[in-house]
């Protein structure tokens, strides 16, 4: 256990929080828990322009809902705030001053128009776009006057030339970058506002940030940030870049892929718990072929060395599977309840749900296979399907059976499923049918479907009244 270990999840606040941040907050709360650390809430609002009115707080009320407690942050002040990147600007403009006074930071004038005439040119000759660091070959004394006359700027980072940037990472081992393919990166904007850049670097130092568990998108940027962590004489924090997240295609999983926020899932019906499990096996797996963690066990179990370096499948039938499996691990009481919320309209009563599930248990992944897949559960047909209305109403002799047997299946005692597979058996059996030619459209009579869980136990769950009901219904 290492107690000195100390990690952030710094999400930028531009709306819903995605599986992918999900992920990254789950691994660094892990990760803290298990080794006894510190798990730090930091809140990059240095893009003004893409902050979204209440991201902040709803990224707040999610993780509350699943379970991840932070020991810093926003709300739970601590030694090394304030924890939000806006309320820090004044030590982003001192860091600054220290790299230019050591020569690793210089203002640039270029406006935008030059910069995109550059890219221009460059692309059309082939290259990659990069700053050509006209603005570097300035001498200082110039540079001062011309600041002191107004004139905009901004500060760059003054990459070294002609030697390479070796990266240390936890899950994808030592990765070399050329210096000379890294951009002289801006790293104080015109408007005041640090880059990403700078205040990430800034903060997990002054954070005192042991471990920087993030996306491997950031990877291409962590050589710029192992750089200045070199300029201001500090030792860099330990890497670990997780896998991609990919849709089943493998396309890389978006924003704009669907539902990829935590809310969609959420207001699916997918348990906070299950949520949890499932994203902590996209890129981790554990010794064994185990599936089915809970929060506690996942604290237990994780390690980064057993996260992959490829890219993950984000499966939503498996995730559908995995909450059937935390749902039967609630009490049926725990289970009723949850469901309960779900319920969209239908007219469900506590007791009756409670019956219900006590049959589709089993089955039950969302609360969407009850209400919307099974909703005869709760309220009578309103048609049948077509196709089997010409196969099993079509007959006469079993349609006058079908009334012989509503008529009888009012004796029955008692009411459960064992007493009227054993009746309607016995009534077929007198009548020269096999039983599936009453099985099939009692089933229709009272779902309107073909396809349904077992027949006498959704019977059973229904009750007398509302099987003689619907029989009726169907009959006339």
């Amino acid at each position: 256990m290492m107690s000195d270990v100390r990690v952030r999840y710094a999400p930028s606040p531009t709306g819903f929080l995605h599986v992918g941040g999900l992920r990254t907050a789950l691994y660094n709360y892990l990760f803290a828990r298990q080794n006894g650390g510190a798990f730090v809430l930091r809140i990059e609002d240095t893009d003004q322009t893409r902050k979204v009115e209440g991201a902040v707080e709803n990224l707040l009320e999610v993780l509350e809902w699943l379970g991840l407690d932070f020991d810093e942050g926003p709300l739970h002040r601590g030694a090394c705030g304030p924890y939000v990147q806006s309320e820090r600007l004044d030590l982003y403009r001192e860091h600054v001053r220290i790299l230019a006074d050591a020569g690793h930071a210089y203002p640039c004038f270029c406006t935008p128009a030059e910069l995109e005439e550059m890219r221009a040119v460059q692309q059309a000759s082939g290259r990659v776009p990069m700053y050509d660091r006209r603005c570097r070959r300035i001498d200082r004394e110039t540079a001062q006057r011309r600041i002191a006359a107004g004139e905009p700027h901004v500060w760059r980072m003054a990459v070294p030339v002609g030697r390479s940037v070796m990266i240390s990472d936890v899950i994808r081992g030592d990765v070399r970058f050329d210096a000379n393919t890294i951009d002289d990166q801006v790293l104080l904007k015109s408007d005041g506002f640090p880059t990403y850049h700078l205040a990430n670097v800034v903060d997990d130092r002054l954070m005192r940030i042991s471990h920087v568990i993030r996306g491997e998108e950031w990877l291409p940027s962590t050589p710029k940030h192992v750089l200045l962590y070199e300029f201001f004489g500090w030792n860099s924090p330990v890497f670990a870049h997780l896998p991609l997240l990919l849709n089943p295609d493998r396309s890389k999983m978006s924003k704009r892929s669907g539902d990829v926020a935590v809310e969609d899932y959420r207001k699916k019906g997918i348990l906070p718990q299950a949520l949890i499990n499932f994203v902590a096996l996209l890129g981790w797996h554990p010794q064994d072929d185990r599936e089915v963690f809970t929060l506690e066990e996942l604290i237990r179990e994780f390690s980064l060395e057993r996260v992959n370096k490829a890219g993950a499948i984000f499966d939503l039938a498996k995730l559908e599977w995995m909450n059937g499996e935390h749902l039967k691990l609630l009490t049926d009481a725990e289970a009723v309840d949850y469901l309960l919320g779900f319920a969209n309209g239908l007219p469900v009563s506590r007791e009756e749900l409670g019956r219900v599930w006590a049959m589709m248990k089993t089955r039950v992944r969302v609360p969407k296979d009850l209400f919307v897949e099974s909703p005869y559960f709760f309220s009578d047909p309103e048609g049948y399907d077509p196709a089997g209305v010409a196969k099993h109403f079509g007959d006469p002799s079993v349609m006058s059976a079908l009334a012989e047997y509503r008529d009888r299946v009012n004796e029955v005692e008692p009411f459960d499923a064992a007493a009227l597979e054993a009746h309607l058996r016995a009534f077929a059996a007198a009548h020269n049918l096999s039983a599936g030619k009453l099985i099939h459209p009692v089933r229709l009579a009272l779902t309107g479907k073909t396809v349904s869980p077992g027949l006498f136990e959704m019977m059973e769950a229904l009750g007398r009244e509302t099987v003689a009901r619907r029989l009726d219904k169907a009959l006339s």
